[in-house]
């Protein structure tokens, strides 16, 4: 299955650029990958070498828990069924458990590691090293010290960071000292990973055992691994940044012998991604050139055509003066491809110029097609698009990729039931209530407790579409892709079945305009998961010679998390007061998303703040910009 990565447009151009230049901001050094598999396939090249390579004694490797290294597992597996490496010979050491916790429980951290890669590899049984989160309380600080001195000293120590610069459970505060030790879990924590736990906060362990940064910075080569829009931040404050208990990953860069490997998403904050023209020569493409500007007017707090040569100049932006200056032309220009892509037709406007808008004129009416990978991410991420173009009279359809049940939470289901009973028609509460008293933590829901939960969410998204005059019988799909219904967190691959499913429909309507997330910072990877598969069914149309595709356009969108950067937008729908609190009125249709979503992550707000938030943000930097004022501006990128 291919893998989807943003269109590159202009940047560094590496070729030629010294070592020590191309990573002089960065105090570990940074390898930048397009995507996690390329980066683990290396990282297991540098493992396999190692092994391969030791002799006389066993190989000492550390291993990381957690979702992050699941793309290096894989890697070494599929290395090790090719005949390339043993592990007969080496010794595995894992970094954390909960505590109290018993072996072999689905949910510890270490499963995914033997799940994923020690229960297919020749590694003996007594070679295995992790934490046991069965030790008796009164036995577990003398375990602790034990473990920490059969740790140090490891050949290699491979670990994924987390959100917050978190190694293992050592998490903000943690003293460069510490060693392995049981500790608490906090709240942030917790939240995280009760995903594994079926969303029971009361149900996810409060402590572990971990090793400590002075026992990490015991190994003889240490390699960090980032993957994702939301490690960014990470990445840039621990590879960069001095260091800062904030982010206990930034105390190993005095390390001798470590580097850190990333996604392009993950290193999207780094000097050399954010203003590459500070590191060396750059492709000046069209939108490379308006992101260099942006940059500058958001770093001198100037408009766009109030920017100076003296501001250029003095941010290192000469080369780029010197191929398209002089600064003022720079300014018109950009300013007017900025304001270009400002539309209020998100269809394309019928009988007008489309000579400088985003969207053709013809066909009018088209038909669009919007994918949303959960039941409520097409109103929340554009909510107002999705609006405007209904009402401009388009033939707009809305696909949900997913059924989305996991994210309702069971007392949710209950009201429900109780409501049918209020009703007169069914009295099936109490059934339904042992139904929910008999889940077990971190296994499959019950079957026909996750059809009620698809039922609502599939109940509030055709509220949501009636809403704004969407047929909802004729003009609403639901696909249950059924790389989805794991009936857990844990989702199963996507295989052609998922694409056949999104084929057909594409085949039924023939989009001019086919709307995609293009967020990859999903917290559960179910966006990334259906924009690669939407992309791959049309791709395999294409090669099937379905010819019609080459008229339709594709647009992405982002989440409640993220936005675009202004550099890469091609299509900023602007929205009034009205179409804000419409939009809103639709988000709030999805009740059971709100106050007590299962799996909220960090962030507070409710998805109809965190949305109004994100588009007046950005309606006020195109202001700043020097653009018109909008309440508020849902910005797209075109991808073909």
């Amino acid at each position: 299955m291919k893998h989807f990565t943003l269109p590159k447009e202009g940047g560094l151009i590496e070729k030629g650029i010294p070592s020590d230049i191309l990573h002089g901001f960065e105090r570990i050094r940074t390898e930048i990958y397009d995507q996690s598999s390329s980066a683990s396939d290396k990282i297991a090249d540098i493992i396999v070498e190692a092994i391969n390579t030791c002799s006389g004694r066993k190989f000492r490797l550390g291993l990381s828990t957690g979702t992050s290294p699941v793309s290096l597992f894989n890697s070494l597996r599929r290395k090790h069924e090719e005949g390339k490496v043993s592990f007969s010979n080496v010794e595995i050491y894992s970094i954390d458990e909960y505590y109290p916790y018993g072996k072999g429980e689905p949910q510890s951290r270490n499963s995914i590691l033997h799940n994923y890669l020690l229960n297919y590899v020749d590694i003996r049984e007594e070679n295995i090293h992790v934490p046991d989160g069965s030790v008796h309380h009164d036995e577990v600080s003398a375990y602790c010290e034990k473990f920490d001195r059969e740790f140090r000293d490891l050949d290699i120590l491979v670990m994924g960071m987390g959100e917050q610069g978190q190694l293992g459970f050592n998490e903000a505060g943690t003293s460069p000292k510490s060693r392995t030790r049981t500790v608490l879990l906090s709240y942030k924590s917790r939240k995280r990973q009760g995903r594994f736990f079926n969303g029971d906060f009361k149900h996810t362990p409060a402590t572990a055992i971990t090793v400590g940064i002075d026992t990490i910075l015991s190994a003889k080569k240490i390699i960090l691994m980032a993957w994702g829009e939301d490690k960014a931040t990470a990445v840039k404050n621990v590879t960069e940044c001095k260091p800062d208990s904030e982010w206990p990953a930034s105390f190993l860069q005095g390390h001798p012998d470590i580097s850190c490997y990333t996604d392009e998403t993950a290193a999207s904050l780094l000097t050399r991604v954010v203003s590459p023209w500070m590191v060396g020569p750059c492709d000046w493409t069209r939108k490379f050139i308006r992101k260099a500007v942006v940059w500058l007017c958001q770093e001198v707090h100037k408009p766009i055509l109030k920017l100076t040569q003296k501001d250029y100049l003095e941010h290192s932006l000469g080369e780029l003066l010197d191929k398209f200056g002089p600064y003022d032309k720079i300014n018109i220009e950009v300013f007017n491809d900025l304001q270009h892509t400002i539309t209020g037709w998100p269809g394309g406007k019928p009988n007008a110029d489309d000579s400088q808008r985003p969207v053709s004129a013809l066909p009018y009416p088209k038909t669009v097609l919007i994918f949303s990978p959960h039941p409520d991410d097409d109103v929340i991420s554009m909510g107002g698009t999705f609006i405007r173009l209904v009402h401009q009279g388009h033939n707009v359809h809305v696909a949900y990729e997913t059924s989305g049940d996991l994210a309702v939470h069971d007392d949710v289901v209950l009201q429900h039931m109780d409501a049918v009973h209020q009703f007169g028609y069914a009295d099936d509460f109490e059934r339904v209530k042992k139904i929910i008293e008999s889940k077990k933590p971190g296994e499959p829901e019950p079957k026909e407790l996750l059809a009620l939960k698809g039922a609502i969410r599939r109940s509030e998204a055709r509220g949501a579409d009636r809403s704004f005059g969407l047929n909802d019988n004729t003009n609403v799909h639901f696909l249950d892709l059924p790389f989805y219904e794991s009936g857990g967190v844990k989702k199963m691959p996507r295989t052609q079945a998922d694409l056949d499913i999104i084929k057909a429909l594409l085949k039924k309507l023939r989009p001019d305009q086919v709307f995609m997330a293009g967020d990859l910072a999903d917290p559960h990877g179910t966006h990334r998961v259906c924009t690669e598969a939407a992309l791959e069914a049309i791709e395999q149309l294409k090669e099937e010679g379905e010819s019609w595709l080459e008229n339709t356009h594709i647009w992405l969108y982002r989440g409640a998390w993220m936005e675009w950067e202004i550099g890469r937008v091609d299509m900023a729908v602007p929205l009034s007061p009205d179409e804000v609190v419409e939009k809103r009125h639709a988000i709030f249709r999805h009740l059971s998303q709100k106050d007590i979503v299962p799996f909220p992550g960090d962030d507070p707000r409710e998805f109809w703040q965190r949305a109004e938030d994100r588009t007046q943000n950005t309606a006020r930097i195109y202001d700043e910009l020097g653009m018109a004022e909008y309440q508020a501006i849902e910005v797209f990128l075109k991808l073909c």
